[in-house]
């Protein structure tokens, strides 16, 4: 038997060891065993793939500082989720009235020092934001940018255009805990009531003790919902949700403007997940310095 007349391993063989289902004769003749053919068919369809790279090849030719953006967003996630857990976990100094922290609104406990509807009773003994926090969270985590975002800073996969990836493997979205990204759909409309609950505060914002008027932390929490409206409704799931199932838009001229306004929205989705990630913190932190009586919260009006 010469040397073409072996089998070869690799994505020709049906199994590893196992019996060749490919073969080249002499003359090129290939000939494939018509039993095994169901192997070859189930490798090729397998979702994981490992590309061959040499040994020795460059991560890339780049000689700018591509590694800058990725290190700057792994800093700035990791500071807003530091941040976000030791706001859930204090249970305190959320509420300045009539100023609310977006972290503890709606407040659903009994316990909460300004309650919006106490559906918790007082059987609930812990913060009451671990209520409402997950969902939101569940929505950001699962949204579009910010899988690109954290996929590329935490994961290298890869970590920026022209680079290699720092995994060889790669399984997508089909394996726990990844695969929670398909429910971002429905995480949408998990999260659409609280920018409407963060409307009302923002509302109520202007009703003082002493009566109506405006400071800056009226302000404060006008930006941070209008933001919020903006990263919600640019999202693409919205999108899909407005102009979706729709085989003529002539017949469906509402659903045909709400989806150019919502598409023209979804083009700057990246900035409003910015904006609109660092105007919580700042609202919160506002209310929270107020609360506290570390800083004076200028009147306007």
């Amino acid at each position: 038997m010469g040397p073409l007349d072996r089998p070869r391993d690799g994505l020709c063989s049906g199994r590893a060891g196992g019996p060749s289902v490919v073969s080249v004769r002499p003359g090129g003749e290939v000939k494939v065993s018509a039993d095994q053919l169901g192997d070859v068919l189930d490798f090729s369809d397998r979702r994981e793939v490992t590309p061959y790279r040499p040994p020795t090849a460059p991560r890339t030719a780049r000689g700018d500082r591509w590694w800058a953006l990725p290190v700057v967003t792994v800093v700035v996630l990791l500071g807003f989720v530091v941040y976000g857990t030791w706001v859930a976990f204090q249970n305190a100094n959320y509420y300045a009235d009539p100023y609310v922290s977006p972290f503890y609104s709606p407040c659903l406990a009994t316990s909460c020092l300004h309650p919006t509807a106490s559906f918790i009773g007082s059987w609930w003994k812990w913060s009451p934001a671990l209520l409402v926090l997950p969902f939101p969270l569940f929505f950001r985590l699962t949204c579009y940018y910010y899988r690109k975002a954290y996929y590329r800073s935490f994961w290298w996969s890869p970590p920026a255009c022209a680079v290699r990836d720092a995994r060889f493997g790669y399984s997508g979205e089909t394996r726990f805990p990844l695969v929670l990204q398909n429910l971002h759909r429905y995480a949408f409309y998990l999260a659409l009531p609280f920018p409407v609950f963060l409307s009302w505060d923002a509302a109520q914002s202007f009703f003082f003790p002493g009566g109506f008027g405006m400071r800056l932390g009226t302000l404060v929490l006008l930006v941070n919902v209008f933001l919020l409206w903006g990263y919600t409704l640019s999202c693409h799931s919205c999108r899909h949700l407005v102009g979706g199932r729709v085989d003529q838009f002539s017949k469906a001229p509402v659903r045909h403007f709400l989806w150019r306004r919502v598409s023209w929205l979804n083009v700057h989705h990246a900035r409003w997940a910015w904006a609109s990630l660092f105007s919580v913190a700042i609202a919160d932190l506002y209310v929270r310095l107020v609360a506290t009586g570390t800083i004076h919260d200028p009147r306007l009006f």
